[in-house]
């Protein structure tokens, strides 16, 4: 496994961290990526990499019809704590154990960035049903803010993180036009959560724990310094949220 797979598998060690420390996503952007096919009850929808079912309990509270894929059984273990009914399997954006065109739409949050985009695009044209949607979603931080843009130094950038900024991803045949919208917004985090965050990122995760410590205590200084801090410790963390969709044949 080379180090990309490693960090990309890694997630299942801090689960519990992740459900916690990561945010959902806006209900604009899902519905938007959703647009071109009719979003109706019972849409079939494959949410690939799920992790522990962020961008799952969106489309579930749409009323879709729900197959979680994710390579990491015990992060599938978690997001059938936090979803209870929703279909779970085994699987990558790659290698998908489904049917030729079954799905409406196949969705990935924070995912495709771990996924070889030829072989990703092709194997999504193959699940998807004939004008059926690929669409792809990142959180991301606003580093436009100096405190935001310390903390990432602190706990240092993310492969997603690269991707956006060089300017997003790549997909490839079935799909050509890869449109593009954002979200601005945020969350008011304790510090605890924004600590659990931390703790659910794959350089975290796979440091060493000397390294991990130092991180963690630096991100718990930063905290404190936040020049906003509301009386209870927490911060309102400023997101962007960036959403790209694409229609098979497109």
């Amino acid at each position: 496994m080379d180090d990309g797979q490693g960090l990309a598998r890694s997630f299942g060690r801090a689960a519990a961290a992740y459900d916690t420390g990561r945010p959902g996503y806006p209900a604009a952007a899902v519905a938007w990526m959703l647009a071109p096919v009719a979003i109706d009850p019972g849409i079939r929808v494959a949410d690939v990499g799920a992790g522990t079912g962020k961008l799952t309990r969106e489309l579930a509270a749409l009323g879709a019809d729900v197959v979680a894929v994710d390579p990491d059984p015990v992060m599938l273990e978690q997001l059938r704590a936090g979803v209870p009914g929703v279909r779970t399997v085994e699987g990558t954006a790659e290698r998908m154990p489904l049917p030729d065109a079954s799905v409406d739409a196949v969705l990935l949050g924070q995912a495709w960035h771990w996924v070889d985009p030829d072989a990703g695009s092709a194997e999504a044209g193959r699940v998807l049903r004939p004008g059926g949607v690929l669409g792809l979603v990142w959180n991301v931080r606003d580093e436009h803010v100096p405190w935001v843009a310390r903390l990432t130094e602190i706990v240092h950038g993310s492969n997603a993180e690269r991707l956006i900024a060089e300017g997003g991803p790549r997909v490839a045949d079935p799909f050509a036009t890869l449109e593009r919208r954002e979200w601005t917004w945020s969350r008011r985090m304790s510090p605890a959560t924004v600590l659990e965050m931390v703790r659910s990122r794959s350089y975290v995760i796979t440091a060493a724990p000397d390294e991990r410590a130092r991180i963690e205590r630096e991100v718990v200084a930063h905290v404190a310094a936040h020049p906003l801090r509301a009386g209870d410790g927490s911060i309102e963390m400023p997101y962007v949220t960036h959403a790209f969709r694409a229609v098979v044949g497109g």
